[in-house]
């Protein structure tokens, strides 16, 4: 916490189609909302890591940047195996962000 201000900080887990792996830290929705539309140059766009698979929340940084070097080593396996204990079918985990939610039997037109 700082002024006031209580921070969350967030180590995550990208995947390609392909299966490409990429770790990350940061402010979650901050991070998340660059690498979907690909406007950052970094390894994200070069191997379209774009479905978020995995996260973890910290109110501490340096307790996050700590988690995300240590995931960053582990064998490709260990990751899988973290992924696949909370997301077993790999789904995007902010897939319908920012989509307007409807309830059952609602549509997005105007009634007249």
């Amino acid at each position: 916490m700082r002024d006031g201000i209580f921070y969350k900080f967030w180590v995550y887990i990208l995947s390609s189609h392909s299966g490409t792996l990429r770790v990350g830290t940061g402010f979650f929705e901050q991070r998340i909302y660059q690498h979907k539309p690909d406007s950052i140059e970094d390894f994200t766009k070069k191997y379209q890591c774009h479905r978020l698979v995995y996260y973890e929340s910290y109110q501490d940084v340096q307790v996050a940047i700590a988690r995300e070097k240590q995931i960053k080593r582990w064998r490709r396996e260990k990751k899988v195996t973290l992924i696949e204990r909370v997301n077993p079918r790999w789904l995007d985990l902010v897939e319908n962000w920012g989509l307007e939610l409807l309830f059952p039997r609602q549509s997005l037109g105007r009634i007249p």
